[in-house]
C-alpha cells in the first residue's frame, strides 16, 4: 500500500492538474505496483480477502510516463466529473480525427501534459496528451471503437 506521503503527493498532483479534490479519493486505498498505482475501495472485508492469493486488485489509476503522471482512462471516466481544470471539450469532427490517429490542434492555455477529453454536451471520454497546442488521444483503441459506435460517427476507411 502507498504510504501517506506518497498518497498525498499523487492525489494532490491530480488536484493541481485537473482540479479533482483529493477528498474524492478518501474512501479508497492506493496501492503501488512498479510505476503504477491502483485504487481499491476500503472495506471491512479486506482483511479476510488478504488470505487469498491475488494477482491483481482494484482499478489501475495512475502510472508514471516520463515526467508526467498519467491517469488511466477508467480513472478519468469514473472521477472526471469532479475535474475543473485541464479538460478539453471536443466536437464530433475532432473525435473522428482522434479516432483516425491524428493530432488535433486546440487553443487552450495549458501546460504540456495529460488532459481530460469530453465530447461537447456529453460524458467524459478519457485521456489525451496535450503537447504544444496539439492533442493526441490516449484512449485505448477498443474504447475509441465503442465511443465511435455510440456516437454514430463513422470513421473514414
Amino acid at each position: 500500500m502507498a504510504g501517506e506521503d506518497e498518497r498525498h503527493t499523487l492525489l494532490s498532483s491530480l488536484e493541481d492538474r485537473f482540479g479533482i479534490p483529493e477528498a474524492v479519493f478518501d474512501p479508497y486505498l492506493l496501492f503501488k505496483r512498479k510505476k503504477s498505482w491502483t485504487l481499491l475501495r476500503a472495506s471491512v472485508h479486506l482483511s479476510e480477502a488478504a488470505q487469498l492469493k491475488v494477482s491483481r486488485i482494484g482499478l489501475k489509476a495512475l502510472e508514471r510516463v516520463g515526467r508526467f503522471l498519467k491517469p488511466t482512462t477508467r480513472l478519468v471516466q469514473i472521477f472526471g466529473f469532479a475535474a475543473s481544470k485541464a479538460t478539453v471539450e471536443i466536437d464530433q469532427e475532432a473525435l473522428r480525427r482522434l479516432w483516425e490517429g491524428e493530432e488535433v490542434p486546440v487553443d487552450h492555455n495549458l501546460d504540456n501534459g495529460y488532459v481530460i477529453l469530453r465530447l461537447k454536451g456529453d460524458r467524459v471520454l478519457g485521456v489525451g496528451l496535450y503537447i504544444d497546442g496539439r492533442i493526441r488521444s490516449q484512449i485505448p483503441k477498443k474504447d475509441m471503437r465503442e465511443i465511435m459506435v455510440t456516437h454514430e460517427t463513422t470513421p473514414r476507411p
